[in-house]
């Protein structure tokens, strides 16, 4: 239904306040798979804070939000969100005009995207949408005493579950535009990974599975590939072994460490996983800055060798494999972030010109020669 082949994906951050003009540059660089766009310029369309929009005790002041359990009105808010999400258990057609659909104030680009897909002028191979991971969630938002909601049980489930119905609205939603090939819709969960570290204290390994697992599970139920998006550094294991169809990870920094999972990694890839190769770099202005595509092409193929040896073809290998930035680029300047998404777009081509070609013995339509 979908093989990749080094086509290019992209993260959804873009350090601009305009959603037409982000679409305009992502339809640039990734025509094939193109996102929504995620602008943390705008208020409410930080990575957390964008996906919480139907919350029960939810409260946004417009500098800082929270959720507050104190209400009087806050158990019968929760008990209107679990009939909410029966109800849409029941019909999912009701998904479309509940709680759960993403709210214009706080995911604009989602509509935008939308627009730009109905205008008809560019179908794509199928579209990419996103939703922040329970864990990475569930640490930054806190109640009104200051206190993380993941580590209480009941907000927890309710998190985890607003979550996953989120991606399964958007997987509704896009798949209207994708034909045979079912959208994608990336879990942006770095806590997958960190659970143990400072940051995450009290986050077990089976917490960390579990709350994900939930979430994989519905987006593929409703009938959409679920993709991991960790740029983070940690255990890999639990992401590897879990339920996903892809594991977006950050080459450039940390491929070393990813490739140290050895037989999850080989599992995870004999089932017909994807890797969306984060080579590209994003969190170093001054590394995005020296670095380009054929830089990045040489870093690639050097580390595609080394999974080749793991017992692949690297025809295979590239079969599975998408060709991204190592996160998003909301926190560089406009210029750097163009360069990310040309970086990307370009080392797409030099990987399909150059390595599928060599497979095939004939260009690839669309593809220059060499």
């Amino acid at each position: 239904m979908f093989i990749p082949s080094c086509r290019p994906i992209l993260i959804g951050s873009l350090p601009l306040a305009d959603h037409a003009e982000a679409m305009r540059l992502i339809l640039a660089h990734t025509p094939e798979i193109p996102l929504w766009p995620q602008l943390p310029k705008n208020p409410k369309e930080g990575m957390i804070r964008q996906f919480l929009t139907g919350f029960p005790g939810l409260v946004d002041d417009g500098n800082r939000y929270w959720i507050d359990t104190g209400s009087p009105h806050f158990a019968d808010e929760m008990a209107a969100f679990y009939q909410d999400y029966m109800l849409t258990a029941d019909d999912p057609a009701l998904l479309k005009t509940s709680r759960f659909a993403l709210g214009a104030d706080s995911a604009a680009g989602f509509f935008t995207f939308m627009d730009v897909l109905a205008a008809g002028k560019l179908p794509p191979l199928t579209v990419k949408g996103q939703v922040t991971g329970p864990v990475t969630t569930g640490i930054g938002v806190k109640d009104q005493h200051g206190n993380s909601i993941l580590y209480d049980d009941n907000l927890r489930d309710m998190l985890v579950k607003l979550l996953a119905r989120k991606g399964c609205w958007q997987v509704a939603e896009m798949r209207r535009f994708t034909g045979a090939v079912p959208p994608i819709v990336f879990i942006d969960e770095p806590g997958l990974v960190s659970f143990g570290a400072s940051g995450f204290a009290g986050v077990s390994r089976e917490m960390a599975a579990e709350t994900v697992a939930e979430v994989i599970g519905a987006i593929k139920a409703a009938g959409g590939l679920a993709g991991l998006h960790i740029c983070a550094n940690g255990d890999w294991g639990p992401a590897l072994t879990s339920d996903t169809d892809i594991i977006s990870f950050d080459a450039y920094f940390y491929f070393d460490n990813f490739i140290l999972y050895r037989e999850p990694l080989i599992d995870f890839l004999t089932r017909g996983g994807i890797l969306a190769w984060g080579i590209v770099p994003t969190g170093d202005p001054l590394v995005v800055a020296k670095e380009s595509a054929a830089s990045l092409f040489d870093k690639w193929q050097a580390q595609l060798a080394v999974l080749a040896s793991f017992g692949f073809s690297e025809e295979q290998l590239m079969a599975q494999t998408l060709i991204a930035p190592s996160c998003g680029t909301g926190s560089l300047t406009p210029e750097l972030a163009g360069k990310v998404l040309t970086m990307t777009g370009e080392l797409s081509q030099l990987a399909r010109a150059t390595k599928l070609q060599a497979f095939s013995g004939r260009p690839e339509k669309g593809l220059p020669k060499k």
